[in-house]
């Protein structure tokens, strides 16, 4: 009997219209074994998990991330702690400080992120006779300083499009820190095509606005990236976007999301996984939209 292989998780991003479906899928998913649920930052997560407390049974789910700047802190600590005992501890709360340019976008000052960061968890922690018991805390992470801060006031850290050559340096630095069980993982945009220029070309739309971000810049130079970076920097502040694409190398794209056959899906799953990390696939595809990209990945693992 041939052993059923380990799985990764599934982003699952609660569009208008298309909400019952993602719930459905989300349920497929439980029943397929996929690892975890992770609902990003967009389009109302917390509902999303809410809705995902009661559509399943058994599998874990996550906000990944919830911004601190849209909640005070302790009406999400609430939110967290009915979401935990509803689901009977399934859920866990990732926060993040999310971007600058999207916060500004809706009228919304932002601090110093770590200063901010540490103070929000710390209010959460402090509201449980409102709250009642409350999920695991994972704090969304790309640089060191946002690790070690994790490290040491939270039980996770989630990171977005990184590096799979350098997470072993930042897988390290956890396991240096003597937190046996602290959770990784990271979301990863992931197109299951074999033409490889087709899928690379949907990804080079999905990263475009995350090249736009410093934050993430500085992140993939801190990964070995450069050159790539300095080049869409000298793009940006030139006001050219439309040279952006032609400036993310291949070698870059493939290090940072997972294109290819269902073979080749599966053997990048497992290359994380080997790392210590749970590797979250935000499913795109060649062919259609959110919908029919999970349904390729329920293909891909046999599902």
């Amino acid at each position: 009997m041939t052993a059923k292989p380990a799985m990764p998780a599934l982003s699952v991003i609660g569009t208008p219209t298309k909400r019952n479906t993602i719930l459905e899928l989300a349920a497929e998913a439980e029943r397929h074994g996929f690892a975890g649920l992770a609902s990003p930052g967009i389009h109302g997560n917390l509902a999303m998990c809410g809705s995902l407390a009661h559509v399943t049974n058994t599998i874990p789910f996550w906000t990944s991330i919830q911004p601190i700047y849209h909640g005070h802190p302790v009406e999400v600590a609430i939110t967290a702690g009915h979401l935990h005992e509803v689901s009977g501890g399934r859920f866990r709360l990732g926060l993040g400080v999310s971007h600058a340019p999207t916060m500004h976008r809706l009228g919304i000052d932002t601090g110093k992120p770590l200063h901010d960061m540490g103070n929000y968890v710390a209010a959460i922690r402090a509201a449980t006779r409102s709250s009642g018991e409350l999920p695991p805390i994972y704090l969304a992470t790309l640089r060191d300083k946002m690790l070690d801060l994790a490290l040491t006031i939270a039980d996770g850290a989630i990171w977005a499009n990184a590096s799979r050559r350098y997470m072993p340096t930042q897988v390290a630095r956890a396991r240096a820190a003597g937190r046996d069980n602290f959770f990784m993982a990271s979301m990863l945009p992931t197109v299951i095509d074999e033409d490889l220029d087709t899928a690379r070309a949907v990804h080079r739309k999905t990263l475009a606005g995350y090249v736009g971000l410093p934050s993430y810049r500085n992140y993939w130079k801190q990964a070995g990236y450069e050159d790539e970076m300095t080049a869409i920097e000298a793009a940006l502040d030139a006001g050219d976007r439309e040279r952006l694409p032609s400036l993310m190398s291949d070698t870059w794209i493939d290090d940072c999301t997972i294109s290819g056959s269902a073979g080749v899906v599966r053997d990048r799953v497992d290359e994380w996984l080997a790392m210590g990390v749970l590797p979250i696939l935000v499913m795109s595809s060649t062919s259609g939209g959110q919908a029919v990209a999970i349904r390729e990945l329920f293909a891909a693992y046999g599902s």
